[in-house]
């Protein structure tokens, strides 16, 4: 692809992290009172920001009970760190390579500030990425302000950049401003769906996205 600026998801694009996820999501909440949600719920909404989800997996959740979830959360999510053995197999050298390459490099996540700032260092990536967005500090997905205040930064165009993530919010985002993406398989959602969202390309493995990338 001749893009000038490579953008990625973060859970699921790059980190092996969707279970960890849907756990601490199941532990916080039920231990509350909330009901169980199926595993494939909790899975769903991973790529939403942390009020868009609740609200989703909650439907008409007070603002005490939502703080009261996202503090649970915290606690079970914060007590496993991220570590370079996460990270998917040959995602890191995916990374350093664009920069090699002389193309930008960012994310855009629906984690919060906190949990990805904590993930940079721990995972080992931190040091590949110009500028990171996330849902707490602009709008969640699929809203595309993340992208727009990424494109920004760099004085590019929507076509000039490329979004990778593993979830139809990831796409979706993308295809709302005109911008190409590349689903992978490995993460939340299937080809099944991702495809819905006019990708440029959709891979099942590292390999295949090297490929597509041009590396």
């Amino acid at each position: 692809m001749d893009v000038k600026v490579v953008i990625f998801d973060w859970d699921g694009t790059l980190v092996d992290s969707v279970e960890h996820i849907a756990d601490s999501l199941h532990q916080a909440a039920t231990e509350l009172g909330f009901p169980a949600r199926e595993r494939e719920a909790y899975r769903d909404i991973i790529g939403l920001g942390m009020v868009e989800a609740l609200e989703k997996l909650y439907p008409g959740i007070g603002r005490d009970e939502m703080n009261s979830i996202r503090e649970g959360y915290g606690r079970y999510f914060f007590a496993k760190v991220t570590t370079p053995q996460n990270v998917f197999a040959g995602m890191a050298d995916v990374v350093a390579d664009i920069r090699s390459s002389g193309r930008g490099c960012s994310v855009a996540t629906g984690k919060s500030r906190k949990g990805l700032e904590g993930a940079l260092v721990s995972s080992g990536l931190g040091s590949h990425f110009e500028i990171t967005r996330c849902a707490d500090e602009t709008r969640s997905k699929p809203h595309p302000a993340m992208l727009q205040e990424i494109l920004s930064f760099y004085g590019i165009e929507p076509r000039e950049a490329v979004m990778i993530g593993d979830t139809r919010y990831d796409l979706e985002m993308a295809q709302r401003i005109g911008m190409p993406s590349i689903g992978v398989e490995w993460g939340v959602h299937k080809r099944d769906v991702l495809g819905h969202y006019a990708p440029h390309a959709i891979v099942e493995s590292v390999t295949d996205l090297r490929d597509v990338l041009g590396l």
